[in-house]
């Protein structure tokens, strides 16, 4: 999976956990992107078996896309927790959270969420 993908799976995850139900116009807004940008990765997510779209267009999770989207959320907090508790202002550890997040190792991310807790 790609980050870019990652992205859309962790922006509908936040997004359904505010909103309930959540539409492609909704993921375009949070993320800023152009619906035509969102409806071609949802297609690319509902091919490769993350997503399911129904008839109202309202999206929601298959399994693995909501481990997958679970996961990196948990790293975007945990990391973001931990560039804030050394000193790094709240904006730029989010940003560099986010940037993080996809291409730390499984194994590098447990040892920095146990050193966290």
């Amino acid at each position: 999976m790609k980050e870019s993908g990652e992205m859309y799976l962790e922006n509908l995850l936040i997004l359904s956990k505010e909103k309930g139900e959540v539409r492609a116009v909704d993921i375009a807004e949070n993320m800023g992107y152009s619906k035509p940008s969102i409806s071609r990765a949802l297609k690319i997510l509902r091919e490769e078996g993350y997503v399911d779209v129904d008839k109202n267009g309202f999206i929601t999770f298959k399994e693995k896309g909501k481990v997958l989207a679970e996961k990196i959320y948990e790293r975007h907090q945990v990391l973001s927790k931990l560039f804030i508790k050394i000193g790094v202002d709240e904006e730029t550890a989010i940003a560099d959270a986010c940037k993080i997040e996809h291409d730390i190792s499984d194994k590098t991310f447990n040892i920095i969420k146990k050193f966290i807790d």
